[in-house]
């Protein structure tokens, strides 16, 4: 991984941040998307530069703008020469009850959990072509076991999961496309789920407790770099959760 590039979308917190420190301490050199969060951002990047001098970066996009991707990975290249591979992380996480669904919510969880990966990797498709690199969409278990309350993303996440299986085969045989499925590893920042909400969950997984950040980061960084013959398949990161949901 030494010097291999990386873009990680939504790098600044939580997931992101976990994962981009994790590849970064592989030797790869890290590119931090981000929307909003630029003090985060710029923050990481200078801690990961104080570790190894020019191995990380920052970019600012709005991913539901899809005519803003490919500068995106332009500029990816442009800093470190190359892109040898993608994490699709940035998402939207919020309830949208059935009879409420509007316009506005489906395009904001529909484009960040599955537009914006499909054109993001499109985009970076012929770098990572010419590198035999390979891509790593952060999907979710609710991809293929539904979550209450929450049916527009669980629909754009089973898209992206289904994506991850298509691009496997449009990419073949030269990069390799997998998703990793977190269960439950951080709560939402807005406090939908109470602390009985969250035992209930945990309760249910097979080991009996959350996961953290560094549970996923570990996944993705198999699957970038050691999982050569892996392809097309989908890691669920969840203490066990899915085995008797």
């Amino acid at each position: 991984m030494n010097r291999k590039t990386i873009l990680v979308t939504g790098a600044a917190k939580r997931l992101g941040s976990a994962i981009a420190r994790e590849l970064h301490a592989t030797g790869a050199n890290v590119m931090l998307h981000y929307r909003q969060a630029a003090t985060a951002a710029e923050a990481l990047v200078d801690e990961l530069n104080s570790i190894r001098e020019s191995s990380a970066a920052c970019l600012q996009a709005d991913l539901l703008d899809v005519g803003a991707l490919p500068q995106l990975v332009a500029d990816t290249v442009s800093c470190f020469g190359s892109l040898d591979a993608l994490v699709n992380n940035a998402s939207s996480f919020f309830p949208t009850p059935f009879g409420e669904i509007d316009l506005a919510t489906w395009d904001d969880l529909i484009g960040s959990n599955l537009k914006a990966p499909l054109f993001l990797t499109q985009a970076a498709a012929p770098h990572l072509r010419a590198a035999r690199g390979a891509v790593v969409n952060i999907t979710d278990i609710h991809a293929e076991r539904p979550l209450a309350g929450y049916p527009l993303y669980c629909a754009a996440k089973a898209g992206l999961l289904g994506l991850t299986r298509a691009l496997a085969i449009e990419l073949a045989p030269q990069v390799r496309v997998n998703a990793v499925a977190p269960g439950p590893i951080l709560w939402p920042d807005s406090g939908d789920f109470d602390s009985a909400a969250r035992q209930e969950i945990v309760a249910h997984t097979l080991l009996q407790r959350a996961g953290c950040p560094q549970d996923i980061a570990q996944a993705v960084r198999y699957l970038i770099e050691d999982a050569a013959y892996v392809s097309g398949q989908v890691i669920n990161v969840d203490g066990g959760r899915t085995a008797h949901l």
